[in-house]
């Protein structure tokens, strides 16, 4: 099979979304190459990246056989803006998340002055442009797919309905690369600790559910239970409240409070950590959770979203429906941790890793290539 020139888009390039990028280009047999912007200013890259990216693209005379680019790109405008170029390519969108099902906080401006749904249109139009919409769970495509009707229907007239079903029909699942295996160099045997220590390894955001996670924490705390927290995990712009409470509420069980600046810290404080107890609003996939598991953490995770599909454990006591059964089954987990490690668990994701999922992407982009008309 011919070897393909993939231009991989990013417009928000930080975080999982760079790592899926760099993860993709390191393993794939394609050449990938990447065109992306600064991880910042996340609405401004939805309303203006494409601009810039198709100024770019231009100016370098780019020639790829495939376009890939995130659900952060204005797809319809970037390819409107350099048709002349692109005309000819197929063009992929691949959905981290969406903002048409995405929480959005109460407080945000955009809420408040119902300016929030010109976000989801663009992710609406990036998926009716491209040439195939790839979502990185089930969970997330249906509820994007069961979604739009609804979304739509906010508009006043020519609400274009039965595009969600051509949507639909061009979309497929494509789970998440990760490139584990890089974890393995910074394993350590565990200590025996005398008290678990509890992991928060997400971004600091309301999305995530800080609120009921220290909440739980604070009434195990008050029961007198013994365990340490790690808090780790990209903190954009303005801390989240929660945190800073929480900073001197449980001042000594914090081990560490604060980004990991490096991979090596952030795996090192995996390994160490024993329990991964998870709050989230949504969660399309889940890449920490992933990570942890693989590292050896035992998750507490809802019932919900998309973490059934992900982690199918016949083991029930790692979920829970509501706030009530995520503590008691919190507060079972750190008095019996000793009992409890699990080493199946890790193995149960290691089919997330890049260097098994690779030659999947690969595919699906020769297909896209070899059955593309113009």
């Amino acid at each position: 099979m011919k070897k393909l020139n993939i231009l991989l888009i990013e417009p928000y390039f930080t975080g999982s979304h760079a790592a899926w990028a760099e993860g993709y280009k390191k393993y794939s047999r394609h050449h990938v190459e990447i065109l992306s912007l600064k991880g910042q200013f996340w609405k401004w890259r939805m309303h203006g990246g494409a601009v810039t990216l198709a100024r770019q693209f231009l100016e370098r005379e780019l020639h790829p056989d495939l376009i890939l680019a995130t659900d952060m790109l204005d797809v319809a405008t970037f390819l409107s803006l350099t048709r002349r170029a692109t005309a000819n390519i197929p063009t992929a969108v691949y959905f981290h998340e969406n903002q048409i099902t995405y929480p959005w906080s109460p407080t945000d401006r955009d809420v408040q002055k119902n300016r929030d749904y010109h976000y989801g249109f663009v992710n609406f139009t990036s998926a009716l442009a491209a040439d195939h919409v790839f979502f990185n769970s089930n969970y997330h495509r249906n509820a994007f797919l069961q979604e739009l009707p609804r979304f739509l229907k906010h508009f006043p007239d020519h609400r274009e309905m039965n595009s969600v079903g051509n949507i639909e029909r061009k979309s497929s699942v494509l789970y998440l690369g990760l490139d584990l295996k890089k974890f393995d160099h910074f394993k350590s045997e565990k200590k025996k600790q005398q008290v678990p220590a509890l992991l928060w390894n997400h971004r600091w955001e309301y999305d995530k559910n800080p609120r009921d996670f220290f909440r739980a924490l604070y009434l195990l705390d008050e029961e007198g239970l013994q365990f340490q927290v790690i808090l780790i995990g990209e903190n954009f712009e303005q801390t989240p409240e929660e945190f800073e409470k929480a900073k001197q509420r449980l001042a000594d069980k914090i081990i560490q409070y604060g980004y990991a600046e490096s991979f090596a810290d952030y795996a090192r404080w995996l390994w160490h950590a024993d329990i991964l107890p998870v709050t989230s609003h949504h969660d399309f996939f889940g890449a920490g959770v992933i990570e942890a598991v693989y590292c050896g953490c035992t998750p507490l995770l809802p019932r919900r979203l998309a973490y059934p599909e992900l982690l199918p454990f016949s083991n029930q006591d790692y979920f829970y429906n509501d706030l009530p059964e995520f503590a008691e089954k919190l507060k079972t987990l750190i008095v019996n941790f000793h009992k409890t490690k699990n080493a199946q668990l890790s193995t149960s994701v290691r089919h997330f890793d890049w260097q098994e999922l690779v030659r999947i992407y690969d595919e699906k982009f020769d297909e896209l290539k070899l059955n593309f008309k113009i």
